[in-house]
């Protein structure tokens, strides 16, 4: 049976640290409520002008393919996942084409948040199985910092987001045991809006707080000054039900991956969970009753860099040498959409 496995892994983040004491320069916070809420003490932010969403992925990307043993122009398909990418349209694939100077392949734009990475990891999972690719490029990037309410009113949203991106290359394996085991995807839109950002968008204004505008306004505009004035072109975020659904998910599509190849929780020897929270991540781990060595977060550094984080959460544990060939390996995100997601693969 044909698998595919990873055989190149790289993460880039910017330079510039930010701390939770930084920010209340900006909004009524501090670190010691930063840090009780999400357990983040700082995050990185791109360079205001000089690093994008695809400037970040292309220095993941250059260190994946190194370790991969190849070059970019052996790359025959690329995945990029983000939710932040350079222009509304194109995406951000075909800039990494363009920027690595590779052939003329494919290149496929994933917008599923932060459960991004795991869904562009599955659909490159499935190339390869098939055998249409061998050499798939699969990259999550954000850069959420030019994005963001800087203020008190969007604090709640602000303190929990940073930049970076992570790559890896998937290749073909025939190795018993080895590469991805299996992938499982789940969505429900059903409260889709309680974690979204709604413009600019092409649903007629439909959602947000629009009572100081007037009716021709409402029915025609992509972006307005009234908009900007009245914040509807943030993210919004009611943080307290994304909680308590991602408790519930994130271990059930755990388990789920599990269950699939005959494993229990004591099975896994590294979980990466998405970095959205500290505490959900706490939270799963308690339920599945992991150890601490278990489970690898670095949330406290990065902050929630959405479709990079897991990549970049577990590009830093391989490099620390907590992931070795041979381990059980799971990954797991969810996020806006709702969607959620896992995969588990042997290393």
């Amino acid at each position: 049976m044909i698998r595919s496995r990873i055989t190149g892994i790289g993460m880039y983040v910017p330079n510039n640290v930010v701390t939770n004491n930084d920010l209340t320069k900006y909004m009524d916070t501090s670190d010691e409520w930063i840090q009780e809420r999400t357990g983040i003490k700082e995050r990185r932010y791109a360079d205001r002008t000089g690093e994008t969403t695809t400037t970040m992925a292309v220095e993941a990307a250059k260190i994946a393919i190194e370790r991969a043993g190849i070059t970019p122009q052996d790359i025959d398909f690329i995945i990029f996942a983000t939710l932040s990418p350079d222009y509304y349209f194109p995406g951000c694939g075909v800039l990494v084409q363009r920027a690595m100077k590779m052939k003329e392949i494919g290149a496929l734009d994933i917008r599923n948040q932060c459960s991004g990475f795991v869904y562009a990891l599955s659909v490159g999972d499935q190339f390869i199985r098939t055998g249409m690719y061998k050499n798939i490029l699969v990259i999550g990037s954000e850069k959420h910092s030019f994005g963001l309410d800087f203020s008190t009113r969007g604090r709640n949203v602000a303190v929990i987001f940073g930049d970076g991106a992570g790559a890896v290359v998937l290749q073909p394996t025939e190795k018993e045991g080895q590469g991805i085991l299996s992938t499982h995807l789940h969505s429900d839109g059903e409260s889709a809006e309680i974690l979204a950002m709604y413009n600019p968008g092409t649903h007629a204004n439909h959602w947000g707080n629009y009572a100081s505008f007037d009716e021709a306004e409402i029915g025609q505009m992509f972006m307005s000054h009234a908009m900007i004035d009245t914040a509807q072109n943030f993210p919004f975020m009611d943080g307290p039900s994304v909680f308590k659904k991602a408790v519930v998910k994130f271990p059930e599509v755990i388990m789920e991956a599990l269950e699939a190849n005959g494993l229990q929780p004591a099975d896994i020897n590294m979980l990466i969970p998405h970095q959205a929270n500290l505490r959900i991540a706490q939270f799963v781990q308690q339920k599945l009753g992991l150890s601490d060595d278990q489970v690898y977060n670095n949330i406290q550094q990065y902050g929630n860099t959405t479709a990079a984080s897991v990549p970049i959460a577990l590009c830093e544990a391989w490099e620390k040498g907590k992931i070795r060939e041979g381990d059980l390996v799971c990954l797991a995100a969810f996020g806006s959409g709702f969607t959620w997601a896992s995969a588990l693969l042997r290393w």
